[in-house]
Order: structure tokens, then sequence, then C-alpha cells
């Protein structure tokens, strides 16, 4: 049949994304053992994260016209559902040119026009559900599903049996021979705690205003490998620049980072963030003790993800509205108590799962047409 041609698709955030791109690689690996090719086309809208990320991997890309089911009043929403039906038409239109072999969803909202086009053009559908808990796209696409790949067992009890299948969250490369001390090198960190901070692909804002309300104070406790996201990149910088020397040398500044994230992971002892779903799958692979702080959009998902963590002992648990008074004093408690931090890591690296990437790729392959 030539090369298969999938079409990924998924946005809104990295959580959505990052997995798109790993599921591809471990693609292009399998296909490549059984002598076959692969080509690849990702869909999103034109605005969202995955328009920026898609494009800097290096795939082709189709815009698809949708829009997030917010608000209360019926304008809003009538909005949204017109987004919708107007995206259909474009993913259909899409499915008519490019005749994928199946089609693999990772959520977000560009999701839904991207599955109905597909169901209406009889093409397999895979799912993957990044968190613990569905957001509503998925929620509506399952019954269109092959198959839906999650992420924990605590996720199957909503999927009929021989639909879900138990994968893991597949991670992007670089997770698999992770070196503390050389990942400690590359950043030039010495031998005192280190805490990574990331608010993900677009920043977390309260947690980057706790960081630079005391900056200084963090600095004297713990070296800081600190993703800012794009729009508090210059205020931090600024922050940075007015620092002494020894403190400044104690502070890794970044506004995006992607391939070197794993090593980021790696060489700190503790992480602040949001909950997203790739905490599940990347701090575990990692080794990587965690603060977690859900933020309460889109369902309330991230809670649901951070308690998976906190129920084994990984993580702990921190209310958005307590980051201000307590993340400082909670963190730093964690960092100056060793064994604590050693049990956490262990606890994490017992979720650690490395062949989740590889599991999707062979459900893909299996349902394609």
């Amino acid at each position: 049949m030539g090369a298969m041609r999938i079409l990924l698709s998924g946005g809104g955030s990295g959580g959505h994304v990052f997995p798109a791109f790993a599921v591809a690689d471990a693609l292009r690996d399998l296909l490549e053992e059984r002598g076959d090719s692969v080509e690849f086309r990702f869909a999103g809208t034109a605005d969202g994260v995955e328009s920026e990320l898609a494009v800097e991997a290096d795939f082709a890309y189709s815009t698809i016209a949708a829009r997030a089911l917010r608000g209360r009043n019926l304008l809003s929403k009538l909005l949204s559902v017109g987004a919708t039906a107007t995206g259909v038409l474009d993913a259909f239109a899409l499915m008519r040119r490019y005749r994928p072999n199946v089609i693999f969803l990772t959520g977000g909202y560009v999701s839904a026009p991207v599955g109905v086009a597909a169901w209406l053009a009889r093409t397999p559908i895979v799912l993957l559900q990044p968190d613990i808990e569905p957001g509503w796209t998925l929620r509506a696409l399952a019954p269109l599903a092959s198959n839906i790949c999650v992420t924990h067992q605590r996720s199957t009890e909503r999927y009929r049996e021989d639909k879900a299948v138990v994968t893991g969250y597949p991670l992007r490369r670089g997770f698999e021979d992770l070196d503390k001390p050389l990942a400690r090198a590359h950043f030039q960190l010495n031998g005192g705690p280190a805490l990574l901070v990331t608010g993900a692909v677009r920043g977390a804002q309260r947690i980057n205003d706790c960081i630079a309300d005391h900056l200084d104070r963090w600095l004297l406790q713990t070296q800081l490998i600190h993703i800012s996201g794009p729009d508090d990149f210059e205020r931090l910088s600024k922050l940075r620049e007015a620092l002494p020397a020894r403190l400044q040398s104690r502070y890794r500044l970044y506004s995006y980072m992607s391939e070197e994230m794993p090593l980021a992971m790696a060489a700190c002892d503790l992480a602040v963030s949001r909950a997203g779903a790739s905490v599940m799958g990347e701090y575990p692979a990692a080794g990587l003790p965690a603060v977690l702080a859900p933020i309460g959009e889109a369902g309330g998902h991230q809670r649901y993800n951070a308690s998976l963590l906190a129920d084994a002992g990984g993580a702990v648990v921190l209310d958005n509205d307590k980051i201000t008074s307590q993340l400082f004093d909670l963190t730093t408690d964690l960092l100056s108590d060793s064994e604590r931090l050693r049990a956490m890591r262990e606890a994490m690296l017992g979720l650690r799962r490395i062949d989740a990437a590889r599991r999707i790729a062979e459900v893909i392959v299996a349902v394609a047409k």
C-alpha cells in the first residue's frame, strides 16, 4: 500500500501535543522494522500551541477551525458549535485529500471536528486519553473510536473492555538513559539542592509570581531551573540581572524548553509545576519528586492527575490558592529532608513506564485500514 498515512490531531496544551510526537517517533521505528514507511500530517487550530510545536517539529500542518465550548451564555456556546461545524468541513476536506489510513487523536477541542470527520469518512480512530479523567471531547469521541489508549488502569472504568488499552503515557525522546551527574553537569549545577519550576509551554502565572516576589530568598535555599513561559520571561530576566553575581549563577531561566527537558528533570531534586497529563509519564521516567499545584480549569482534570502521583507517594499536592502563602516553606522543607525525597523518588520510579509510545504505535498499526 506504499507509505502508511497517519493524521495526528490534538492541542490546547503541550500535554496533548508532545504525546502525538512521541507516538509518531515510535511509529517510524516500528514500521521501519517491518520494512514499511509512514507519512504524517498534523491537524490543529491556527493559533493554538500545537501550531507552533508541530511546525517546529517539522510536521506537515493543516489548519482546522475549532473553538472551546466555554462560557455559560447561549451566544458563546453557539459560536463554539458553529466553529466546530466549520471544522468538521475543514477536516472532511482534508480526509478527502490526504486519505489517511488511521487517525490518532490526543484530545483538546480541535480533536472534536477531526474525529467527527474521520467517522464520516469511515477512517479508523485511535484515541489517547492523557489525563486520568477525559475531557468532554474525548468522552464524546469514545463511541466512534476503535481503541482508547489510557495512561493508567484508573481510566478504564468508563470504557468497554474491548476498547480500552492501558499503555502508559508516551514519552518524548530523551528519557531512556538519564544520568543525574551528567545532567547536573549540563546545567552547571553544584552539589547542593536543585529545584525545577515549570509552567509547561505557556507558563504558570501564580507560580511565577511566587518565585519573582522573593527570588533572592529562593536562591539562598536552592539552585533553580525555571521555565517561565514567554509572558513572564522578560520580567524575570530583569530580576535576575539585578541579583548579586553569586545568586545569578544559581538561577537558570528559560522562556521555553523542549529537547533539554528530560535533562532538566534528571538534574533536579524536586519539581514545582501544574499537573498536566505529562507529569504522570515524565516525572516517573525521571524519578523526580514533585509539588503539584493543579489548576482548576478544564473540569479540574489536573487534580485527578495530581492525586494519582500523590497517592503513590511521589508528589505533594498544593491548592492553587495556597501557592503564595505555602509554596516556599513546603518546597524548602522537602529539599532539606533527604530521606523523604528519596522515598518520593522511589515512588515515582515505581510508576515508570517507558514502552507506552511503542504500545500505542502497535495499536494504531493494528487498526489501520
